[in-house]
């Protein structure tokens, strides 16, 4: 089951600012979702977030919702993002049926929200370096247990080149900038 750029939709969990400061390496999570949503909409995949409760945890980090449309930043209560009417039914209408999951935490709301998709039938792909909680042994533990439920576990690297599926275009040589020294 390789990704497919438009079968995918870009799912961002939970990235918020009060946070952020709590989630074991929090900078280079934060550096490879944003990474991930770039190459997301330079290949025209929709990317949307989630922020749960923003009045007490606050809105997603600027530098991932600058890359978010306004109107795909979906509010939440539940932990799992597909608990959530508006969310599951918004994401039942854009036919999109590969899921690609970053965000926090790990082992609580992306691990949640990944077992909800997959029980949907979505196919679902968490990338490693963009998802996070406040231990490593917790996001290794969501990571082992969200594999084991059917999630593909990724890279970033291999999402970018699965969407790109061929080299010697002049996305290709843009998004793999270096990549290749």
């Amino acid at each position: 089951m390789l990704l497919q750029a438009s079968q995918s939709l870009v799912l961002l969990i939970d990235m918020q600012q009060k946070l952020a400061p709590a989630i074991f390496a929090s900078k280079e999570v934060e550096q490879a979702a944003a990474w991930v949503l770039q190459v997301a909409l330079q290949l025209d995949v929709p990317v949307w977030a989630t922020e749960q409760y923003p009045q007490g945890i606050g809105a997603t980090l600027p530098a991932l919702a600058e890359l978010i449309p306004e109107t795909q930043v979906l509010q939440k209560m539940h932990f799992s993002a597909l608990k959530e009417p508006h969310i599951a039914s918004s994401l039942a209408c854009t036919e999109r049926k590969q899921i690609v999951v970053l965000g926090t935490e790990a082992h609580v709301c992306v691990l949640q929200s990944v077992m909800d998709l997959l029980a949907l039938g979505y196919q679902v792909f968490v990338v490693v370096e963009a998802v996070g909680s406040r231990t490593e042994q917790n996001k290794q533990l969501a990571l082992n247990r969200m594999q084991q439920a059917g999630a593909q576990v990724i890279s970033k690297e291999m999402l970018a080149f699965e969407w790109l599926e061929c080299c010697g275009t002049d996305t290709f040589r843009q998004i793999s900038k270096g990549w290749i020294r």
